[in-house]
């Protein structure tokens, strides 16, 4: 019954690359950056080429200090090579990719064939959760790749007996995943099962090789100076209070606090297991109940590659799960460890009858799930107002991928594997050339901003309550803002008391925010986004109880790059 042979026979570096620049640069440039996380980003980097301040992320003058800015300057390195930020806001992250394929491609083929090196980077390529990273704008799958480049280091140290510069790449690329999001301390993970496999070399180790092995933490550490060391020099020469704090968040607050003392993405210690797993590491969890047991055999026979890898795959779950703060993303550098290790089974495994018809399983249900949400569609008023008008857009690309996926599985049926992996691809290459193109208009303010800087006077200001960075982006004259921070209820009145300082001004923001000081009568509907409506408005729209608020606090300056 099964014969994905061919597709599992597969060798070449070349082809694998091929397939996957096809599946995930399909789309490149078709799309603006869409909320929540890509407008931060996209607005950040601009702003470092704006304003040729690199060490301080900001978005529309605040200091940004949630994350490190390595994945900004990536993005700002694309902007500045191809001029678009539509094309640049996506690169780090495809590229990213590439080098997350070739690394587990390289490994799977030292470890154990080119044959497994390819079967390693096809099934990653067609992880949900490796795919879907691969084609957002986020930090994740960036991190990932200097998390897989330090484990290729490591491995290659620890299995492949190549040599102390290869322990020393994976201490170099931890460190720089340090500063890209603080995680790159998770390929150092493998250290600890290494301790069980290489316990006798541990112990008849001499005073050289002691050396060699202390040297990896400074090696970590100079890496991590790249950014921190003129970071840290700026702030203490500088003595601003606000670098004073961007520095104590960045380093403490989004880190040690955000790990032991989450406050936001509260979730059960079970939730990776129960939540994530089974949906995001399709199609490969079909075949976990397969696989598990393949691996205990593969430990019990003390095979150094499966004790490294599942070892290292267990500890970066529990790690995550111990914290209760979790979101789905935080999984994604344990996907290529989970394709290396089906990989050499894969074969094995698909010639068993449930395997199998687990795969064609999802293919037909993917199709199923296509057709019927196209139907849905169609014919539920209530599901496309719910929509905010992106079911018009939907269900055309949704009714032609339900199609092409049940004619798919039924042609490749006697390969289940491939016929899953035909299914999912089509379902990208939908997604990036159709449904992306159909839903930019719906996902960007930029006919509100346009529609806004219309209605603004000669010589009028504009005011942004309710702070999106994606308003920032697609902003068509000098504004002002108040900031991410701020609660709805302060930016209300203090909004209230900015406008009546000068007679062009103008505030522009969400229902909620709006209907505290303005009338609703009085105001200009601009249009619906972002599950809200966004309202214009001057002084003259004033509620009384909002007359003669005190000017408490001054708005940031913005000025876009047109």
């Amino acid at each position: 019954m099964v014969s994905d042979r061919l597709l599992l026979r597969q060798q070449s570096l070349g082809g694998l690359l091929l397939l996957a620049l096809l599946l995930l640069g399909t789309g490149l440039g078709l799309r603006d950056p869409w909320p929540a996380d890509e407008p931060r980003f996209a607005l950040a980097a601009l702003q470092m080429v704006q304003s040729d301040q690199w060490l301080f992320p900001m978005r529309g003058g605040e200091l940004y200090a949630d994350k490190p800015p390595l994945f900004m300057w990536a993005i700002a390195l694309g902007y500045q090579l191809t001029g678009s930020l539509r094309i640049a806001f996506l690169l780090p992250s495809l590229c990213a990719a590439l080098l997350i394929l070739a690394l587990v491609w390289d490994l799977g083929r030292r470890l154990w064939s080119r044959e497994t090196g390819f079967s390693a980077g096809l099934l990653l390529l067609f992880t949900l959760q490796f795919t879907l990273q691969a084609k957002t704008a986020q930090i994740d799958l960036f991190a990932t790749a200097f998390v897989m480049l330090a484990l290729y280091g490591l491995l290659r140290f620890l299995l492949c007996g190549d040599g102390w510069r290869w322990y020393w790449l994976g201490w170099f690329a931890a460190g720089l995943g340090v500063i890209s999001k603080g995680i790159g301390v998770l390929a150092l993970l493998v250290l600890l099962p290494a301790l069980l496999t290489h316990w006798q070399a541990v112990r008849a180790s001499r005073w050289r090789a002691w050396l060699a092995a202390l040297a990896g933490p400074p090696v970590m550490a100079a890496a991590m100076a790249l950014w921190l060391a003129p970071m840290l020099l700026a702030v203490s020469q500088s003595g601003d209070p606000q670098l004073l704090a961007y520095r104590d968040e960045i380093l403490l607050r989004q880190t040690v606090t955000r790990y032991f003392d989450a406050w936001h993405h509260l979730k059960p210690f079970w939730y990776y297991v129960t939540e994530v797993i089974p949906l995001f590491w399709l199609p490969l969890s079909l075949l976990l109940p397969w696989l598990i047991p393949e691996w205990v055999k593969a430990v019990r026979s003390r095979d150094h590659r499966f004790i490294l890898l599942l070892g290292y795959l267990l500890l970066v779950v529990l790690l995550f799960s111990f914290s209760a703060g979790k979101r789905g993303v935080y999984l994604t550098p344990a996907t290529p460890a989970l394709a290396l290790l089906a990989a050499p089974l894969i074969g094995r495994v698909l010639q068993r009858r449930w395997p199998a018809r687990l795969l064609l399983g999802l293919g037909m249900l993917l199709g199923l799930v296509g057709m019927g949400g196209a139907l849905a569609l169609r014919l539920s008023e209530r599901l496309l107002a719910r929509l905010d008008g992106e079911g018009e857009a939907l269900w055309l690309p949704l009714l032609l991928f339900g199609l092409l996926a049940l004619l798919l599985t039924l042609r490749l049926r006697r390969a289940p594997l491939t016929a899953v992996c035909a299914v999912l691809g089509a379902g990208w290459l939908i997604y990036s050339g159709w449904i992306c193109v159909q839903l930019n208009t719906l996902r960007t303010p930029a006919a509100i901003m346009a529609e806004a800087a219309a209605r603004l006077p000669p010589q009028g200001e504009l005011l942004v309550t309710g702070f999106k960075e994606q308003q920032l982006l697609f902003a068509r004259s000098p504004l002002r803002h108040y900031g991410y921070r701020l609660g709805g209820e302060e930016q209300g009145r203090a909004a209230a008391a900015w406008v009546v300082g000068a007679p062009m001004r103008r505030v522009l923001g969400p229902s909620d925010i709006m209907g505290l000081c303005f009338e609703p009568a009085q105001m200009t509907r601009l249009g619906h986004r972002h599950r809200t409506d966004w309202w214009l408005a001057d002084a003259a729209a004033l509620k009384a109880s909002c007359r003669g608020l005190p000017i408490t606090l001054e708005p940031y300056r913005y000025r876009p790059v047109l």
